[in-house]
C-alpha cells in the first residue's frame, strides 16, 4: 500500500470513529529503536570499598548523590558475611528505597565451581550459591550473576557439559523464586564468546542469561578473544550488560573499547535494559572514571534517541 494511500486510511479506525490525520513524523516515531538505561555497577569503587574509605552501604546512597544513577549491581564480595544476615538485609533495602535506587542484580564469586569435574564440590558450589539467590530475591534483583568455570585442563565439550549441569541445577532453584541465573563472560573458556553461547543453547531456560562484559574476553594467558565478536554472539541471551572501561582520551573516548561500535551491536541485538558502568582502571580515579564513562553512555544515548 502506497503511504498517501495508508494515511488517508488510517484516518478511518476503531470501529467507524474518525482520527486526525497522521503525519509522517508519527510513523518516524514509532520506528524499532531501542534505548538502555545506566546503572552502576559495585566493582568500580572496588578500591575504595577494599580501603574501607567508603561503607558497602554508602555504595547505594552515592550511586543516586554523586553519580545521579538510579540502579546498582551488588557484588558478594562486599558483604560476603551477610547473605544471611537478615538486619543487615533490611538496611540494604531501606537505603535503595530511601534514595530510589533499583538492585538489580548480585555478582556472585568465592564460592565454588559451578562446572567442577568433581560432582560433590560442583553440587556443593551450587548450594553455596542459594543463600545469594535468596538475598537477591529479597532486595528484588532480577537476577544473580555467576560464573562458568570448570577445570582448563578439560576440553572444551567436557567443560560445557559440567557447566551445563551445575548451572542448571542453580537455575532450577533460582527459578522458582522467578530469579534469572545470568553467566558473564569472566576468564576461562567463559571467555569464548561461541562457547558461552553454547552453553546457554545447551542448558536452554527461559532464567538462564547472560551478562556481556565489554572487556572480559582474555581466555587464558595472553589469548584474547575478539570482543564485539563475543558480545554480538552473547547479546541473544543478554538480561544485563556491563559497559567495562580502563581509560579514556581527551575527547572523552574510551580507549580500549568502541562504545559507539559495542553499543550498536547492544542496540541491534534489541536490547533496552540496564548498561552497568564497571570502571577498573588505574589512571583515573574511581569517582572520575565513573563519571567519564557514564557522560560517554549517555552521549549515545542521545544521538541515538
Amino acid at each position: 500500500m502506497k503511504r498517501r494511500r495508508f494515511i488517508k486510511d488510517a484516518s478511518i479506525l476503531l470501529g467507524g470513529l474518525s482520527l486526525p490525520a497522521i503525519s509522517t513524523s508519527f510513523f518516524a516515531s514509532c520506528s524499532n529503536h531501542t534505548s538502555f538505561k545506566i546503572s552502576l555497577a559495585e566493582w568500580s569503587l572496588h578500591r575504595a570499598l577494599q580501603s574501607k574509605k567508603i561503607d558497602h552501604l554508602d555504595f547505594i546512597s552515592l550511586t543516586k548523590t554523586e553519580f545521579g544513577l538510579d540502579a546498582v549491581e551488588y557484588v558478594n564480595s562486599f558483604f560476603f558475611d551477610k547473605a544471611q544476615d537478615q538486619n543487615y538485609l533490611n538496611k540494604m533495602k531501606a537505603r535503595a528505597n530511601d534514595h530510589g535506587v533499583k538492585s538489580l542484580l548480585i555478582m556472585c564469586d568465592n564460592e565454588g565451581n559451578l562446572g567442577d569435574p568433581d560432582r560433590s564440590k560442583r553440587n556443593k558450589a551450587v548450594e553455596n550459591h542459594y543463600k545469594w539467590a535468596e538475598a537477591a530475591k529479597f532486595l528484588d534483583c532480577h537476577s544473580i550473576r555467576v560464573n562458568a568455570r570448570s577445570d582448563n585442563s578439560l576440553s572444551y565439550q567436557e567443560q560445557m557439559d559440567l557447566a551445563a549441569d551445575g548451572l542448571s541445577k542453580l537455575i532450577e532453584f533460582c527459578n522458582k523464586m522467578d530469579l534469572n541465573t545470568i553467566v558473564e563472560n569472566h576468564g576461562g573458556l567463559s571467555s569464548n564468546g561461541a562457547w558461552l553461547s553454547s552453553l546457554m543453547k545447551k542448558i536452554n531456560h527461559p532464567r538462564a542469561g547472560t551478562l556481556p562484559d565489554f572487556g572480559n574476553f582474555l581466555i587464558n594467558n595472553d589469548e584474547w578473544y575478539d570482543r564485539y565478536k563475543g558480545v554480538n554472539e552473547l547479546m541473544p541471551f543478554a538480561k544485563a550488560v556491563s559497559a567495562k572501561s580502563h581509560e579514556f582520551d581527551s575527547n572523552g573516548n574510551e580507549v580500549r573499547t568502541d562504545y559507539r561500535k559495542m553499543m550498536k551491536i547492544v542496540l541491534d541485538a534489541g536490547y533496552n535494559g540496564y548498561v552497568g558502568i564497571e570502571y577498573e582502571g588505574n589512571k583515573h580515579s574511581e569517582y572520575e572514571g565513573i563519571h567519564l564513562t557514564s557522560k560517554l553512555l549517555k552521549k549515545i544515548k542521545n544521538q541515538n534517541s
